[in-house]
């Protein structure tokens, strides 16, 4: 007895099992995430070492080089690409698609540790952590509150941030600008020379007066009493009235004597501004597999309740970023036509199957298959988002083909003559292997693809498997559902020209064979002149196949839609201060925030993004990012991707002295689409690479569709050089573990020691005035002392030009390297990388300069391949299926060619 006839004869069963089925699906469905995409998890992993104030050239050549020779031995490395920042390593290595990325990263971590010994003392340990889109804010919030800024930031840290963290879902909340309070104790050089005092025994007296002791307890037979001995710093005179050196008389010298004691806030290195009114950011990330919808629907009930609670100050929040929004949607349309698509093929069986009760059948059928279907995503670990629902949107065609096939057949039997039950055994006994095949193309074509291996199977892999199998799902449905109604809902209906419904299906009847008299006239036309229909139709075939590499179809990695949104990114000069960066930002606001078309400002002026794979976002003085807005696509004229090049155009005509350009968001993948373009240019021989580097960046700039060209050659900055002489360091009873420190401490500060105020820490920051780091000759004028106790000035040892470096220093495979990277405008991005690599292998280059690309251009033809092999496989199935049906090796080359 096959299914069917159970299906028939024990309708009880049948009915329960879906019951149970479909249940399962729509618990299913209250239990799947909702995201955007899914979740794109690329075989990447960084190690970023901080070294604070190394120069590039030092932190290359301490930390990265060190950290990439112990690296390089991990299992399935595809290739090392490494940025040596100032003050910062960053390490990026990606792996082959076939390697698995929790062990290479714990085989990185177990050699990084083995090697740490050889770095610098100064040096932090290195962290070694996954790429994910997950690591991308989900939210960016701008906090402002009528209060002192200091307080203000407080709040926000230690009340704020803390009432977010606890939210379910939420991960690492960044605080973006804002004054943090701190203690700041100005050196005076002047003083201390006069005292003979190094910075070093300041530091020691600090931090040996500023520490709490546990000394041991009390007790007796009733009781125990721990004993603590206390020495901290109670308030700010206690640390102006630090002793810090008695002479041999008695005299005292305090802290007071050489330095101002200062409780104030951090210099400033960061400026955050929501529609130009200076603010505090909070950038919020998700945890890995929470919900990014919930979790930005609960910040924004928690920021609702936050704002009541802290009225007394005007706290306010106002939300520039907000994924969730997106999300839903794109989530909604998606839906929206899912449900159209269900309607509209309601009425179409309807008017071609002449009866409700028959159009009733088919509308069960497809539901059961699609709500049935979310209990294969969750078992899968799929999500809600624009992928799968686009595939159950598609899918809904394929689900009418097998219940219309064996629903026409069973009342075809059913006009012979035979009783409904008898009809729905017998149409559905013989138009079975026909379904059976019909369904298995649909499945062969999507499931090689879903089985591909490339760097976008995360993206793909969900859209195929999602039609493969609510696909099968529908016909099982088809098998049982179907025939189960039929059996007892099967009816003939007889059209009556009376009626109105009969009137209109018999018009609809007749236009149906109208089209089918004129299809045949077509085909009668085309079998008379064999010749001329077969050129025609081979016209029509390699004319389609040319259109891509004739440009009039272009390709890319992945289309990024209209968002909404882009990044206006603003650099001056590299020796700039963040005042005067923050000016340009202002004048950039005044401009942006008199646009209607402008929803929304958040500026961060000393702040740049540079992309996942290269460190993410950076702190520099002469940068700046202002993240715009859009108002919705309704209610303007152009796309994001126009008015950000419009305004782009329109701030640099108006902003002197600032290099701007803008970048677009990408939804789907979380974060910027910076440069689609990247060709990086690798040589041991700086000559070599420095000239083919700039040859590649002007080939590059004369490509059409190319915009916004930057290269890695153009991060050179002024530096002050200390060279030492080593030799005259070392007779002067000096090493570089006492000048480093010093200078460190002299020019950057030292925070090791803490202020405690109530419950709250604050840093002590020992630094030299501002009046004493002023010009290159306070550095040559530094005091340092020997084992001896002797002063010594720095230019007795040392002699300090003023130097050009490169901000960044790169490396690809352990060579030097130099990045050339740009957007793309009016052209798409496939055929814009295709055309710069055509002519980059026209190129003689010479021995030792090689060339290779990454972002777009390096995944697109993974992509295009694997996918390439995907269909040729699903092809190849096909036919073979085909062959099986008609029992010909001949006539499936027939179909596979009609194939659109």
């Amino acid at each position: 007895m096959n299914i069917t006839k159970i299906a028939v004869s024990r309708p009880t069963l049948i009915v329960v099992v879906f019951a149970v089925l479909v249940f399962l699906g729509f618990a299913s469905y209250k239990n799947l995430n909702y995201e955007l995409a899914p979740n794109f998890a690329s075989p990447v992993f960084t190690v970023v070492t901080v070294y604070p104030g190394a120069s590039p050239s030092e932190v290359e050549n301490s930390v990265t080089k060190k950290l990439e020779d112990a690296i390089t031995s991990v299992e399935g490395i595809d290739n090392i690409r490494s940025f040596s920042n100032e003050g910062v390593s960053i390490i990026v290595i990606t792996l082959k698609l076939s390697a698995n990325v929790d062990d290479a990263t714990l085989d990185a971590q177990r050699r990084i540790d083995a090697t740490e010994f050889q770095l610098p003392e100064t040096a932090l340990d290195p962290m070694v952590s996954r790429i994910s889109v997950n690591d991308l804010p989900v939210m960016n919030i701008g906090v402002t509150a009528s209060m002192p800024s200091t307080e203000f930031y407080d709040l926000v840290k230690y009340n704020i941030q803390p009432e977010l963290a606890q939210i379910k879902g939420v991960g690492e909340i960044d605080i973006v600008g804002g004054d943090e309070r701190e203690i700041r104790v100005n050196l005076d050089a002047g003083k201390m020379e006069s005292y003979n005092l190094s910075i070093m025994q300041v530091l020691q007296a600090v931090q040996s007066e500023n520490m709490d002791f546990p000394t041991g307890k009390i007790k007796n037979d009733e009781s125990q009493m721990v004993i603590r001995l206390s020495a901290r710093f109670e308030t700010i005179g206690d640390i102006e009235n630090l002793v810090v050196l008695s002479d041999m008389n008695g005299a005292k010298i305090r802290l007071r004597d050489i330095a101002e004691v200062l409780d104030t806030d951090k210099e400033t290195s960061m400026i955050a501004r929501i529609n130009g009114v200076n603010s505090i950011g909070l950038s919020i990330k998700k945890q890995s597999g929470s919900n990014t919808v919930e979790v930005c629907h609960e910040v924004l009930t928690e920021l609702s309740r936050l704002e009541s609670s802290y009225k007394n100050v005007s706290l306010k929040f106002d939300v520039p970023f907000n994924s969730s929004v997106f999300t839903e949607q794109a989530v909604d349309s998606v839906m929206h036509d899912l449900s159209y698509a269900v309607i509209l093929v309601a009425l179409v069986m309807l008017v071609f199957l002449h009866g409700l009760r028959n159009a009733f059948i088919v509308m069960v059928a497809i539901p059961i298959s699609l709500v049935v279907s979310f209990t294969g995503m969750y078992l899968m670990g799929y999500t809600l988002n624009i992928i799968t629902l686009v595939a159950m949107s598609l899918v809904i065609g394929i689900l009418v083909d097998d219940a219309i096939v064996v629903l026409e057949n069973i009342y075809r039997h059913m006009e012979m003559g035979k009783d409904k039950v008898r009809a729905t055994l017998d149409g559905r006994s013989e138009i079975g292997f026909t379904a059976v095949a019909i369904t298995l193309v649909d499945v062969v074509v999507f499931l090689p693809i879903g089985l591909s291996s490339s760097i976008i199977s995360p993206l793909l892999s969900p859209f195929a498997v999602v039609i493969v199998v609510t696909t099968l799902l529908s016909l099982v449905v088809a098998f049982t559902v179907v025939p189960l109604l039929t059996s007892r809902l099967g009816k003939l209906t007889h059209m009556n020209k009376e009626r109105l419904s009969g009137r209109f299906f018999l018009w609809f009847e007749s236009q149906v064979d109208a089209l089918a008299r004129v299809i045949h006239s077509i085909l009668i036309r085309a079998f008379r002149h064999k010749v001329i229909t077969f050129l025609i139709v081979a016209l029509l075939f390699f004319g389609s196949i040319a259109l891509i590499p004739a440009g009039f179809v272009g390709s890319e990695f992945f289309g990024l839609g209209d968002a909404g949104e882009f990044i206006i990114q603003i650099e001056l000069q590299k020796d700039a201060v963040l005042k005067e960066t923050n000016l340009k930002v202002l004048e950039a606001e005044g401009i942006l925030l008199s646009k209607p078309e402008i929803k929304s400002v958040f500026s961060k002026v000393g702040s740049s993004s540079s992309g996942l794979l290269t460190g993410g976002e950076k702190s520099s003085a002469f940068k700046a990012e202002i993240n715009v807005k859009l108002v919705d696509k309704e209610f303007r004229d152009v796309t994001a991707n126009a008015y950000a090049n419009m305004i782009k155009n329109e701030l640099n005509s108006k902003i002197a002295g600032a290099r701007i350009k803008t970048v677009l968001m990408n939804p789907f993948m979380g974060g910027t689409d910076d440069s689609p373009i990247q060709i990086i240019i690798k040589s041991s021989d700086p000559d070599s690479l420095y000239k083919y580097a700039s040859m590649i960046r002007k080939l590059v700039m004369e490509t059409p569709g190319t915009n916004d060209i930057s290269s890695s050659l153009e991060e050179a900055a002024n530096e002050l050089v200390v060279d030492i002489d080593n030799d005259k360091m070392k007779d002067l009873g000096l090493s570089l573990a006492i000048v480093g420190p010093v200078m460190a401490t002299a020019f950057s500060g030292n925070t090791d020691a803490k202020y405690i105020d109530g419950s709250h820490e604050y840093d002590i920051n020992i630094i030299y005035d501002n009046f004493n780091r002023r010009s290159p000759e306070d550095v040559s004028n530094l005091v340092l002392f020997n084992s001896a106790g002797s002063p010594v000035k720095l230019s007795q040892f040392a002699s300090v030009r003023i130097g050009s470096g490169n901000t960044s220093l790169e490396r690809y495979d352990r060579i030097s390297s130099v990045s050339v990277g740009s957007q793309v405008l009016g052209r798409a991005s496939g055929d814009v990388g295709n055309e710069i690599k055509r002519k980059i292998a026209g190129l003689s280059l010479p021995p030792g300069v090689s060339v290779s690309y990454d972002s777009e251009m390096k995944y697109q033809d993974d992509a295009f391949g694997s996918l390439g092999f995907a269909l040729l496989t699903a092809i190849v199935l096909v036919y073979l299926i085909m062959v099986a049906l008609y029992q010909s090796y001949l006539y499936p080359f027939v179909v596979l060619f009609s194939i659109p």
